[in-house]
């Protein structure tokens, strides 16, 4: 698997009490916001930045500036949501899209139900924000959502994924990086991540 793991102590500490159950809505709402951060700081390490002369209060240098016209963040609803904030304030200028898709609860498959992105979609750099990867589904329906629309370079960012999830998305689309907090151990029978969070949707909005 070439998905990039977030291997920190720190990060380590807050999924530690992203997972626990007994962790409200207020803190798991900013836990993944502030870990979403973290992984667009990660995603973001081979930026090409554009050379441009500032003037220091001292002196005139040539440095490098991101242009942030190039990309658009994408999360997946709802649970996607949760982490846009964070991404946000690593790059504001960001134009958003959304992909609404929900999971059918027997067949464990995706359903689409909106798709909303910037008109010029296709010259951006997209990142997929959605906090599981964890049958792939989701992922390849909203990758191939945006391929339609002749989007050529994409990343995916999530905070926890499965081993068969990242195969699947690997195996179709080893163009679009991986990235996530934690690699957990597998899926369950329902198709859940174990150990995992539960459904971050739901503890994300406080709906159950």
């Amino acid at each position: 698997m070439n998905a990039v793991e977030l291997n920190h102590p720190l990060i380590e500490h807050k999924l530690s009490i992203l997972r626990d159950k007994n962790t409200g809505t207020k803190e798991f709402r900013e836990l993944i916001e502030e870990i979403g951060m973290f992984l667009c700081y990660e995603a973001m390490k081979d930026v090409k930045l554009d050379k441009v002369e500032i003037e220091t209060p001292i002196t005139k240098m040539k440095t490098g500036r991101l242009n942030e016209d190039k990309y658009a963040f994408v999360p997946i609803l709802r649970a996607g949501m949760g982490m846009l904030d964070g991404v946000i304030s690593v790059i504001p200028n960001a134009k958003i899209g959304h992909i609404g898709m929900y999971r059918d609860e027997e067949t464990f498959e995706p359903v689409n139900y909106f798709f909303k992105v910037p008109k010029d979609i296709e010259k951006r750099e997209v990142i997929i924000l959605d906090p599981m990867l964890a049958t792939g589904g989701s992922a390849l329906d909203a990758i191939e959502l945006l391929k339609s629309k002749g989007v050529k370079k994409m990343k995916f960012l999530c905070i926890i994924a499965a081993p068969e999830g990242i195969k699947k998305v690997e195996s179709k689309y080893p163009d679009v990086q991986i990235y996530c907090a934690h690699i957990d151990k597998k899926l369950n029978e329902n198709k859940y991540i174990i150990p995992g969070l539960g459904d971050a949707g739901d503890r994300i909005f406080g709906t159950k």
